[in-house]
């Protein structure tokens, strides 16, 4: 038995995943079960399930693969602030800390997170993480490779094939030109939050015109022919400031960037669709170079660019190729299962069998709960249900409820790995009932009322509502469709609303299933890898002649969707959900005493400081809560008293600072004291020397990092900006025919996978 771990962690989305003899066991992110979303701390609880799921110990563990270099990535961290210095000072102070305690220590971590491991770390480059998740577990025998995202090491875009049980990335386009980034500055600039609003923004496009167009590309960006392009960084701040647009972005767009939850413009909604219409253009682009190139049929995508499904739905209706496969967990999560299948096959050489669908298991790849455990949370937590005796009686019940225009908390099986519910952690509802989007979206989800909702239809039915030739096109719930003419209602040209008005009309049969310009993003539904959602759709179908339901996360606004039973309960008791299946147990909402809903909803608040700049990747900080675990509050106390001794010492042996010092060590020693004596007191004296300490520590590390930054970095900086070009900066000449470069091909597979 060969088992190989794959990590990704620090920047978000953090995750593992395990292959064990060439299988992919188990996969998840660290968001679902620390229940902070788009956690990017080091997947601690993450790499325990997916041990605990194969039944392996650490020391079994053959190989732990990383998904990207820290070294070549800090490169180019320290690269981008030499471009810009001495400006990017307030950066250089939030970048550094970050790498110095734990980005530069990825070998430690991953050490303390697996005692007993004694085998090889390896470290793969980011951008072929990306193309090893997207390929190996693809129906594909050789395709080509196209993965975007916001920046890896240095690459944002790169391009190659695949073969059997290898890869080869040949092009790249180079940080900080990067069309993830580009987007995620319009994201920024409309309220949204970077790494995780890029979805907002994409669903706000439809609600406005492509006004700016012209304007983005005549002076924000070059695009060439193929698809290729060079930002004016002149209007982006994300390489040396903490926003990632500059005040030239603003003027010429009206204004300051929107306030998040603030009242949305018409220019907001313009705004978005043309930076989504810009976004299209590009990859279409790229898409046709990509097959010119390579002069394949088939093409695999990943990165974070691979989940805009409006833009993958163009893709496919417009692009060359003949099938695309596109990585359900695209963004850096994947690049965990990336890595770790780069070892399995490339490094190894082990042979790889093609799968007719794919290998990826319908991405049912996270924790599941069988029927007793989930029997003994419920009467844990007093919960009065019901249960049924197997799974046809189940769906016979659900389907009438839903028809019944019920809204359902449907959990089942594993837990889907990537950011989409495919039925197993779903909110189901009625597509047919026009006041369904508006319900889910303010008492269900509690999130804008502009965002729409997927429809899963059963893969046999998917041409009978949408213009989708093949029906098994979409099972991860990755493209955009049009619905057809035939279940279209279209409203008179003089009646048509503009803005978020045009949520007043119903746009088809399906209407809470229907985005304002008469497209969905479909999931497509079949039995080989959903077999008891499929049970339920074809049950809905046979009760109503309806072969869709509304499929939406089960989660609620800022939180990761639902991983437990215990999770799912608690979402459901703070939500307006009318029913909760968990597996064969139902729930309902009027058998809910009010007492446990007032409880749940009592919830602690999570405080998350943003990094704006993506100069590092756009890292959560945690803000200090000034709690500890026991272990540190007894390694506190003892300093405490060493502490206090230590001040007596130095205050007998000194003249002039001997009463300050005297004085300090009463202090210390009656905290001592009380330390100790009373237990009940640790806490508050801890959380209390912790916050008057705080100032000190900022304002000491604050003039080492302005020591550094004006005395060190800068003169260097400046001296070599003088003796070689710059080339973060350097302008093209306007004749240069394209942006790709070529990348250094690697001889030595293991040789590069070992280095950090």
């Amino acid at each position: 038995m060969t088992a190989v771990l794959g990590i990704s962690a620090f920047y978000h989305d953090s995750a593992a995943t395990l292959v064990v003899n060439g299988q992919i066991i188990a996969a998840a992110q660290e968001e679902r079960f620390s229940r902070v979303k788009n956690d990017r701390r080091f997947p601690v609880a993450a790499i325990e399930y997916c041990l605990r799921e194969a039944n392996v110990a650490a020391a079994d563990v053959d190989f732990v693969a990383f998904y990207e270099k820290p070294l070549l990535k800090f490169d180019r961290v320290l690269e981008t602030h030499a471009a810009y210095a001495p400006r990017g000072f307030r950066s250089f102070c939030r970048t550094m800390p970050s790498w110095l305690q734990e980005k530069l220590h990825v070998p430690r971590a991953l050490q303390q997170a697996l005692p007993g491991f004694k085998n090889r770390f390896l470290f793969a480059d980011h951008h072929e993480s990306h193309a090893a998740s997207a390929f190996f577990p693809s129906p594909f025998k050789e395709a080509a490779i196209l993965t975007v995202d916001g920046v890896g090491e240095w690459a944002t875009a790169a391009f190659g094939v695949g073969h059997g049980n290898s890869i080869q990335l040949t092009q790249e386009l180079r940080f900080p030109h990067s069309l993830g980034l580009l987007y995620s500055a319009f994201t920024y600039y409309c309220g949204f939050e970077v790494d995780s609003g890029e979805y907002k923004l994409m669903g706000l496009a439809p609600y406005g015109e492509p006004q700016y167009v012209d304007l983005i590309t005549e002076r924000i960006v070059s695009v060439k022919p193929d698809g290729s392009m060079w930002m004016e960084m002149s209007y982006f701040d994300y390489c040396h400031g903490l926003r990632m647009t500059s005040r030239k972005f603003h003027r010429i767009f009206g204004g300051p960037p929107r306030r998040p939850d603030s009242p949305l413009e018409q220019r907001h909604l313009d705004i978005a669709a043309s930076i989504q219409q810009v976004t299209e253009e590009i990859l279409l682009r790229a898409v046709r170079h990509v097959h010119e190139q390579t002069g394949l049929q088939k093409l695999c995508m990943a990165g974070g660019v691979a989940l805009n499904c409006v833009a993958n739905g163009r893709l496919f209706r417009e692009s060359p190729f003949d099938e695309i496969w596109i990585q359900p967990a695209a963004g850096d999560a994947g690049g965990a299962l990336g890595a770790a299948l780069l070892v399995w096959f490339q490094l190894l050489k082990n042979s790889r069998t093609v799968k007719s669908s794919d290998a990826q298991h319908g991405s049912q790849l996270g924790p599941g709960f069988d029927a007793d455990q989930i029997r003994k949370c419920l009467v844990d937590d007093g919960a009065e249900f019901e249960e049924y005796p197997d799974t046809t009686s189940l769906c016979v019940h659900m389907a009438k409820l839903l028809a019944d225009q019920k809204v359902v908390g449907w959990f089942q099986g594993r837990m889907e790995f990537g950011p989409r519910a495919l039925g197993n952690r779903s909110i189901l509802a009625d597509a047919r009932n026009a006041q369904m989007q508006q319900l889910l979206n303010q008492k269900i989800k509690f999130r804008e009322s502009f965002r729409p909702f997927a429809p899963a239809v059963l893969a046999e039915h998917t041409g009978d509502y949408f213009d989708a030739a093949n029906g098994d096109f979409s099972p991860y719930m990755l493209l955009v469709s049009d619905v057809c003419a035939s279940k279209r209602r279209f409203a008179p040209a003089d009646i048509e609303p503009w803005g978020l008005e045009k949520l007043s009309v119903i746009r088809s049969e399906i209407p809470a299933a229907t985005h304002v310009d008469g497209t969905s993003r479909i999931q497509t539904v079949d039995d080989q890898r959903f077999a008891v959602f499929a049970a339920l759709l074809r049950e809905f179908y046979r009760q109503t002649g309806c072969p869709l339901l509304v499929n939406t996360s089960f989660n609620v606004r800022d939180e990761p969707i639902v991983c437990t039973p215990e999770d799912a309960y608690r979402c459901f008791l703070t939500t307006d959900t009318d029913v909760l299946v968990l597996g064969q147990f139902v729930l309902q909402r009027e058998n809910v005493p009010a007492s446990a809903r007032q409880c749940a909803s009592k919830r602690p608040d999570v405080s998350w400081d943003t990094e704006a700049a993506l100069l590092a990747g756009s890292p959560l900080v945690d803000v200090d809560s000034g709690d500890a675990r026991p272990r540190q509050l007894r390694v506190f106390g003892a300093g405490l008293i060493v502490l206090a001794g230590l001040l007596v010492v130095v205050g007998v042996l000194s003249t002039v600072w001997q009463p300050l010092l005297h004085t300090l060590a009463a202090a210390t020693g009656i905290a001592a004291v009380t330390y100790w004596s009373f237990p009940v007191m640790r806490r508050i004296i801890f959380s209390g020397l912790m916050r008057i300490s705080f100032p000190f520590s900022w304002t000491i590390s604050l003039v080492a990092m302005a020591v550094v930054w004006y005395l060190v970095v800068t003169p260097t900086a400046l001296v070599s900006r003088l003796f070689r070009r710059d080339v973060l900066r350097l302008r093209p000449d306007g004749t240069v025919p394209t942006y790709w470069r070529e990348r250094r091909l690697t001889v030595n597979r293991e040789q590069y996978l070992r280095q950090f």
